[in-house]
């Protein structure tokens, strides 16, 4: 039996028509921007105050797309017949997002907190060779990172926080004594 003429654009318009009555699940993505999670893994973001110039977030990247270079300084001595001492300096740190896979390696293995995930991702650019970002925009895109999430309520504290507070505790209580010793 041979189709009838004009069958295939009869059923063209048919799906046409049934599509054009349902509600739309497309989002208009530059006008509506999409809601992300909480605690979304877009770029990854530089607390430049913490970071000592270890070079492990460098030496762990299996794209090796980490860019770092430093000098020393020396710094003067705290105390009158101390010793001097050197420091590592920043001078740069570029993250080549061309080459980046996303892993998150050089985050865990941060020891100081200086690499942190932000929710950030609209950074296109149209030559390949600006995908490599400098400290500045890194130290920028700081500012999107959320807040961690709270603790549970029933978790136990940090031991680092736990140790500060005794120590406060201490010291509050020898202040309250010697205190009361100066009144009495």
């Amino acid at each position: 039996m041979a189709p009838i003429p004009g069958s295939g654009l009869a059923k063209g318009l048919a799906v046409t028509l049934r599509t054009m009555t349902r509600k739309t699940v497309t989002e208009q993505y530059p006008d509506a921007l999409p809601e992300l999670p909480p605690r979304t893994r877009g770029v990854i973001a530089l607390f430049e105050e913490n970071c000592t110039v270890c070079m492990l977030c460098a030496r762990e990247c299996p794209d090796w797309c980490i860019y770092i270079d430093s000098h020393k300084e020396t710094v003067p001595p705290a105390a009158p017949g101390g010793r001097e001492r050197s420091r590592n300096v920043l001078d740069r740190f570029a993250i080549d997002f061309s080459l980046c896979m996303y892993c998150g390696i050089c985050i865990e293995v941060c020891p100081f907190d200086a690499l942190f995930w932000s929710p950030e991702f609209e950074y296109a650019e149209t030559d390949i060779r600006d995908l490599t970002h400098e400290r500045d925009k890194l130290r920028e895109w700081m500012w999107t990172v959320p807040a961690p999430p709270a603790l549970d309520p029933g978790a136990e504290e940090p031991k680092e926080i736990a140790a500060a507070r005794k120590t406060a505790e201490k010291l509050a209580a020898q202040q309250a004594a010697e205190q009361g010793e100066e009144r009495s």
